[in-house]
């Protein structure tokens, strides 16, 4: 038997009763809506395990006995915790590491050592000198660029932001045989200097790109107050700009550290020494000598991962609006 079911006016714009088979379209609702969440969280959590679970493996592994690391199946919690791979990267440049001293040594029990762990400690100085380098010389160079093209009108204004826009456009490894002649020429093979400047030249493009989007999302009446009030161009920048673009900044400063940090690619071509060489180089040889051992490659990676990590954390807050600045104007 047909149920009948009023609007709550009671009728229909025909002025008839609507006719429903006793649907209920609030619950049919509800568990769409419980469906719907259900599936967005299963999702994420399949997103953070794939993201999370390296991370993690890195972490125990890095804790863990050469043996355990290739036991099967794999222990995600170590049995026997131990510090030993750490203790081995901090003191290995106290003695020499030679083919006799390495040959005697059981890759299983995780007393491995590479003839390279020696230059893992000043790699990671390198890196962080290079980074840091390419960080200050970014804010220098592509803070006023960007200030310059966002709120100067000049002739040919268009056309560099096209230019430095296609520049990213280029793949770096078609820039290697440039960049090579280039460093070659200046005398800086093996040298950090050829690393700071292809990485600005790598980075500076974006940065002017991410803070040209911001400064044109600032109202021109900014400027223009600060000019009646006496302020120049340079001080309208650093005092009236710079403290509203801080989340841009923070995000180019990110993109510039983390970029020069993990950059592999350029470093093998420029460097050769252990004076020079960085971080990713470094780890790499791990794997290139006499044989592998994951808890010590481990260890070195989770060392690889810190500064980065602790970088991102003290700026995760400006991280998603300062890449999203300037996406809308108004």
């Amino acid at each position: 038997m047909e149920t009948v079911h009023q609007t709550p006016a009671g009728k229909n714009l025909a002025g008839k009763p609507v006719h429903t088979r006793g649907i209920n379209y609030k619950r049919r609702g509800e568990i769409f809506n419980w469906v719907h969440r259900g599936v967005i969280l299963l999702g994420s959590l399949v997103i953070l395990f794939i993201v999370l679970a390296p991370v993690a493996w890195l972490v125990s592994s890095s804790m863990q006995t050469e043996a355990e690391i290739v036991s099967v199946p794999p222990h995600w919690i170590p049995d026997q915790p131990t510090l030993k791979n750490f203790r081995a990267i901090f003191s290995a440049g106290d003695a020499e590491v030679t083919y006799e001293t390495r040959s005697t040594q059981d890759p299983a029990s995780g007393n491995y050592i590479p003839s390279t762990a020696r230059n893992l400690l000043p790699a990671m100085r390198n890196s962080f000198v290079v980074a840091t380098l390419v960080v200050i010389l970014n804010l220098l160079v592509g803070v006023p660029a960007a200030y310059a093209m966002a709120k100067i009108r000049f002739l040919g204004r268009s056309g560099s932001v096209y230019f430095i826009l296609t520049t990213r456009v280029i793949p770096d490894i078609a820039l290697v045989v440039p960049f090579f002649l280039v460093i070659k020429n200046l005398g800086l093979l093996d040298n950090i200097l050829s690393l700071v400047i292809t990485y600005l030249a790598i980075t500076v493009p974006f940065t002017v790109f991410i803070l040209i989007q911001y400064f044109e999302g600032l109202p021109d009446e900014l400027d223009k107050a600060a000019r009646v009030d006496g302020c120049s161009r340079f001080q309208t920048l650093t005092k009236v700009y710079l403290p509203l673009a801080l989340p841009s900044l923070v995000a180019v400063i990110l993109f510039a550290f983390l970029t020069s940090w993990n950059e592999f690619l350029l470093a093998l071509m420029f460097t050769q020494t252990a004076q020079s060489q960085t971080l990713p180089i470094v780890l790499a040889s791990f794997t290139s000598d006499f044989t592998i051992s994951f808890s010590f490659i481990n260890a070195a990676g989770l060392l690889a991962i810190v500064p980065p990590v602790i970088v991102a954390i003290i700026f995760e807050r400006y991280i998603v609006s300062g890449l999203t600045a300037g996406a809308v104007k108004g």
